[in-house]
């Protein structure tokens, strides 16, 4: 049994994607059935590659003492470098900006997963002997990181010494030996159940393994938009395939959360504390004293007790559809009106036609934090002349992996790809509070969007780092700089 902490925040951390609108979806969900228990004081999750950011995550919270779980597979580079380095921890329990930051293991190496892998296994092939079957646990599989396959042949090795009755258990990966597309060779039973061990539906699962698997020729669209993976069993080389959802999909997941928050517990043994003062919650009632309020895109306006958002544009329009709770808010702002990704949430193509109706400010505030992740709490911030903001080339410092060239753009070229990657009219609506460099503000075609431009009545949207998408450009912009210089080098 769970015991509940009233005094702490939860941060689930996951991946995300510009490109695929299931990846988070598995994340958010574990986070709602969590936060329907009423187990913590706040609930929140933010993504590496999508919205919330890990860099603007604390803004949306009130609580001092915030557990961070890594809804990830394997202890590899991300959870070792790349989220420790953006959640600015140093070690499991770290003290920064009055905060206490309590930082688990990921979900994956949990030894409850094994529990789970079974019970997946059992679902896409009920009634298949597990003595006339062959289970396939795949994943990604690179040479960056060691632990990266490790926790998948554990939980091999668990299945196939654990007398769980399978004929044959094996280990099988995208992009090293053994590999995925060699399933027929690998396994010699007449029924073969493939589980793919991803946190979600995302491009892997449910677009590049079916394509190696053979169920499909080319890669499909997401898992959201298509039905064809979820009719098993299928016929391939003679044999009884059946392909299963990505593990993480699985609804106790949130429990496997849960289990790694006891599990730093009895490492930590951290005490609790007190619970602390909703001050985002007052702030935002005092903000919208007047009535009606202008953030973004969006237009609330005061109903009774409760509220109703809009899209600006909408305001007074009849014959808008009508949605109730903040939970209908992320289903709103997912995709454009063509029916496109929106990764980011604050671009300019916020569909039209609805109707959000809340019953209180505490729902008010959860729905804005999905239109506009941190909005409230960064405007806050700035209000106190509390706001912290990292400098471009501060940011781009301090990346690893394959955005570690990113800090090579020269001065004029980080200019005009701001200028270009962050324009309000097509591609963001944040006003930059960030500099250059230190002591460096931005200039030219940038300097734009860093002026104040909100009329009265509104809230700011407000960037205070750099996101993912002007730094996957600074890293081209520096590798073309980096090696036009090697060329001219060898002249």
């Amino acid at each position: 049994m769970f015991a509940p902490k009233p005094h702490a925040a939860l941060v689930i951390i996951g991946h995300g994607s510009t490109l695929n609108p299931d990846s988070s979806t598995p994340t958010f969900q574990h986070a709602d059935e969590i936060r329907r228990r009423g187990l913590f004081a706040e609930v929140a999750c933010c993504f590496w590659k999508e919205e919330p950011s890990m860099r603007e995550v604390y803004s949306m919270l009130d609580s001092r003492e915030i557990y961070l779980v890594p809804n990830f597979i394997s202890e590899g580079y991300f959870c070792q470098e790349v989220l420790p380095r953006e959640l600015r921890v140093s070690g499991p329990v770290t003290d920064t900006e009055g905060k206490r930051l309590y930082y688990c293991d990921p979900v994956g190496i949990h030894p409850n997963m094994t529990k789970l892998l079974l019970q997946r296994a059992d679902e896409v092939a009920p009634g298949v002997p597990r003595g006339e079957t062959s289970l396939i646990i795949v994943g990604h599989g690179t040479s960056l990181n060691e632990n990266s396959r490790k926790v998948i042949e554990q939980q091999v090795a668990l299945i196939r010494d654990g007398g769980y009755g399978f004929a044959e258990v094996v280990d099988a990966y995208m992009e090293e030996k053994p590999l995925v597309n060699d399933w027929h060779t690998l396994t010699t039973s007449p029924n073969v159940v493939v589980v793919p061990f991803f946190i979600a539906d995302g491009l892997h699962s449910y677009q590049d393994i079916p394509v190696l698997l053979g169920m499909e020729a080319d890669v499909g669209a997401a898992a959201s938009q298509r039905e064809v993976f979820r009719h098993n069993p299928h016929h391939l080389q003679g044999r009884n395939l059946y392909y299963s959802n990505a593990i993480g999909t699985e609804v106790l997941m949130a429990d496997v959360i849960l289990d790694q928050i006891v599990e730093f517990d009895r490492k930590h043994a951290p005490a609790a504390g007190s619970p602390s003062a909703p001050k985002l919650i007052d702030w935002f009632k005092a903000t919208l004293a007047t009535g009606s309020l202008l953030i973004g895109q969006v237009k609330i306006l005061s109903q009774g007790e409760g509220f109703v958002l809009t899209h600006a544009q909408d305001e007074g329009l009849p014959e808008l559809q009508a949605h109730h709770g903040w939970e209908a808010a992320r289903e709103l702002c997912k995709l454009d009106a063509e029916g496109n990704f929106r990764a980011l949430k604050t671009a300019p193509n916020l569909k039209r036609g609805w109707a959000l109706h809340l019953p209180d400010v505490a729902s008010l505030h959860l729905a804005i934090d999905i239109f506009y992740p941190a909005a409230v709490g960064l405007a806050m911030q700035e209000e106190a002349g509390t706001l912290h903001a990292v400098p471009l080339r501060v940011n781009l410092a301090r990346q690893t992996g394959m955005y570690r060239f990113a800090n090579g753009i020269r001065d004029d070229q980080a200019m005009d790809m701001i200028a270009r990657c962050c324009d309000s009219s097509t591609k963001c609506l944040r006003r930059i509070a960030w500099d250059l460099a230190p002591g460096q503000p931005l200039a030219g075609a940038a300097a734009s969007k860093a002026l104040k431009h909100e009329a009265p009545g509104s809230l700011p949207l407000l960037c205070v780092e750099v996101c993912p998408h002007p730094v996957g450009e600074a890293r081209k912009i520096a590798r073309d700089n980096h090696s036009q210089a090697q060329a001219v080098a060898k002249e």
